[in-house]
């Protein structure tokens, strides 16, 4: 196992998005305090396995993950992509063991921090009480996203859903919002979304011929947002 690294959270460049604004300089240093140490996760590799115990949060400072299940027929479903800035290990809270794997798109690196701790430091601190709540409704909401992609939307309205949700998280970090990388397969995105592979790399065709979505690999660049946009409120009725 890779040695601790010390954190120091006043000096991380997803702050932001990982605690609340406003924060004093000692209220950052007794977070720094709880949180300790980060660890580096190599490509491939799990932070966690569905059925480990729970004992700590993870805030994705470097890199990227995905979270999958084992259905009873031993296939792969895909349940979330996480991000710098997002926090992974909120499903073990309830049952206190894990019901998902967190495995690493790329190679990561993540703060630690121990549960029990936080909420202790969080009765003192009602900014970060407030700011875990929002974080975990936050979650709720990307589930019920997704059950609507799978309920209601044809293959490039979850698609042209998914490629949005992508830019505007990447807008959220200081990134660009209309080229990046995506670090999942064509076949994870089809697995998260409901798709088969083949649907999805139709899709993308059809958006590169159509003229709003130019790629290369796993480089997007959105030509059209308004016509993506224009395709996913078509359907939800907004």
């Amino acid at each position: 196992m890779n040695k601790p690294i010390r954190v120091a959270c006043a000096e991380c460049t997803v702050r932001d998005l990982c605690l609340p604004p406003g924060l004093s300089s000692q209220e950052i240093e007794e977070v720094e305090a709880i949180v300790g140490t980060r660890r580096k996760i190599k490509r491939y590799q799990e932070l966690f396995h569905a059925g480990d115990g729970f004992g700590s949060l993870y805030a994705i400072r470097v890199g990227s993950f995905k979270t999958r299940v084992t259905t009873q027929d031993g296939r792969e479903q895909v349940t979330g992509f996480r991000m710098a800035g997002e926090i992974l290990g909120l499903d073990g809270i309830g049952l206190q063991r894990h019901a998902c794997d967190a495995v690493a798109l790329e190679d990561s690196e993540v703060c630690v921090i121990p549960f029990e701790q936080l909420e202790e430091l969080s009765r003192e601190h009602t900014a970060l009480q407030h700011h875990f709540h929002r974080v975990m409704s936050r979650e709720l909401v990307n589930d019920q996203g997704l059950m609507l992609l799978l309920g209601n939307m044809r293959a490039e309205e979850r698609l042209a859903t998914f490629l949005l949700n992508m830019s505007e998280r990447m807008r959220a970090r200081g990134f660009s919002p209309n080229s990046f990388v995506l670090r999942m397969s064509r076949q994870e995105i089809g697995s998260y979304l409901g798709l088969k592979l083949e649907t999805v790399s139709r899709a993308f065709s059809r958006f590169n011929e159509m003229g709003m979505v130019e790629v290369s690999q796993r480089e997007i660049r959105l030509k059209d947002t308004g016509a993506l946009r224009s395709m996913v409120e078509h359907c939800t009725g907004t």
